[in-house]
């Protein structure tokens, strides 16, 4: 298994990624710089997060015209798994393999820390999870309030692309409230093919006992199944 880290300038969670997927996951992994036009022999892509050009007029509104665009939107659409973490979340949105945006938090402030997430979709990242499982991972952003119209949520509701929403320890969604206030609890959804996702809590840095949390393991170990599959859900 072949994993791309692509990296912009102002990434800062590359080596996080890089690690995850190439010394706990196991996978043969190399950093792609943004102004590379191959993803090489790919068979999956981690965006991770960051500040993509310094998150100049919108947070990965400058990653879209990179060199490297192309070849991870045609990567997409040809089924390749790629995942978006925070600011690569952000970048996707912008790439418009996801739908919707990521906005200031509610209350303008940068938050860090454990949340807890309830997986809930399906796909690529999340196959071997059990769906309602609730995941303990960390957050650092100061723009993860999800957004979109009321016809695209709708879509997302009834398509269950919704992959994680915030929760409280126990899974309760309902009268839980994030502190970004992002819409209907969203931390995380997928594309239509469910090969794409994208989601605001960083599960690279929760892959490890040591690091006293490995709940994040879970979507790397997902990636895997689905790759040894034929990327078939």
């Amino acid at each position: 298994m072949n994993v791309a880290v692509v990296v912009f300038p102002g990434s800062n969670a590359d080596f996080d990624a890089l690690h995850a997927a190439r010394d706990v996951l196991g996978a043969d992994t190399r950093r792609v710089f943004h102004k590379e036009e191959s993803l090489g022999n790919a068979d999956a892509v981690i965006i991770p997060g960051g500040f993509a050009h310094g998150d100049y007029l919108r947070c990965g509104a400058i990653a879209r015209f990179s060199p490297i665009a192309k070849a991870i939107t045609e990567f997409a659409e040809r089924g390749g798994p790629v995942i978006g973490i925070c600011n690569g979340f952000q970048i996707l949105t912008e790439m418009h393999l996801l739908p919707g945006a990521l906005t200031r938090n509610a209350h303008l402030r940068f938050e860090c820390g454990d949340i807890y997430v309830r997986t809930e979709a399906r796909g690529a990242f999340t196959t071997g999870i059990s769906e309602g499982k609730v995941l303990r991972l960390p957050i650092a952003h100061a723009e993860g309030r999800y957004q979109c119209d009321a016809a695209t949520l709708a879509l997302l509701e009834k398509d269950a692309r919704i992959a994680f929403r915030y929760c409280d320890e126990s899974g309760n969604v309902e009268g839980f409230t994030p502190k970004s206030k992002s819409m209907a609890n969203i931390a995380g959804i997928y594309n239509e093919k469910r090969n794409v996702l994208g989601l605001m809590p960083h599960p690279e840095r929760a892959c490890e006992k040591i690091l006293g949390n490995d709940d994040g393991f879970l979507l790397f170990a997902s990636l895997r199944e689905h790759l040894r599959h034929g990327g078939t859900q």
